[in-house]
């Protein structure tokens, strides 16, 4: 059963049991959106119903951000674990050679998607690269994407076009691809590509992901202070409220 935390429904699953769902509706060529929810989305969610109710339509919707992870617990009913766009595009990249799946790699910066495919196929032997393309198109370009998608046959989709444009775009276009599974993915193809490495391991075994990212990259700061806003939001929602009846 899904968890309602304000408002958006989460699926309370392991990552590998979200990789289990999305090969079931690749094999059984159904579609599959994936919404993968960190605290900055559902947060302007609050104030942009369409992000909200775009949310509600996606098919899977894990708990992206340890900020996620910790509002479940505090309306006690917590997720199994947290599971990152990354981490889940790994393992579905994995399963895509293992089963000769077709995957489509779309966004970034010119040369990125190109060099992240380059650099799957040395991770994942085998796999099955349809097509890349970058994400600086404009709105009068946007047919062209779809049309080069669907030509591609993709059975997966990796959208990276930074949130929430990557959700929008996946739910606006994703009728006309044929019924593949689309997934954000954010700035995981600038990772898979070599261009940004992750946070050491150390990090993230502590959930202080954010942390290391935001040391390398200072310019998140600004982004950073959505999160104290929505666990204020979460407190009062499902604590302060509570308590006063």
């Amino acid at each position: 059963m899904k968890i309602n935390l304000l408002g958006a429904q989460i699926d309370p699953l392991t990552l590998e049991q979200f990789a289990e769902k999305i090969a079931l509706s690749v094999e059984k060529k159904l579609s599959c959106f994936v919404v993968t929810l960190n605290p900055e989305l559902l947060y302007r969610a609050q104030y942009e119903k369409y992000l909200l109710a775009m949310i509600n339509r996606a098919d899977l919707v894990t708990a992206d951000g340890i900020g996620i992870v910790w509002a479940c617990r505090t309306t006690g009913r917590p997720v199994p674990q947290r599971v990152t766009g990354i981490d889940l595009m790994m393992r579905l990249l994995e399963l895509a050679a293992e089963k000769r799946w077709r995957v489509f790699l779309l966004g970034s910066a010119p040369g990125v998607a190109e060099a992240a495919a380059q650099r799957a196929v040395k991770l994942f032997p085998g796999l099955r690269v349809a097509g890349t393309l970058h994400g600086y198109f404009s709105d009068h370009e946007n047919d062209e994407v779809v049309s080069k998608i669907k030509c591609a046959s993709p059975d997966l989709i990796f959208v990276a076009l930074g949130s929430p444009r990557q959700e929008r775009w996946i739910d606006e276009n994703f009728n006309s691809f044929g019924m593949p599974v689309a997934m954000g993915v954010g700035g995981s193809l600038d990772v898979l590509s070599g261009n940004i490495q992750r946070v050491p391991e150390w990090f993230m075994r502590r959930n202080l992901e954010w942390l290391g990212r935001l040391l390398r990259e200072p310019s998140r700061w600004k982004r950073m202070l959505v999160l104290p806003k929505f666990m204020i939001l979460v407190l009062i929602r499902y604590k302060i409220k509570r308590f006063g009846n």
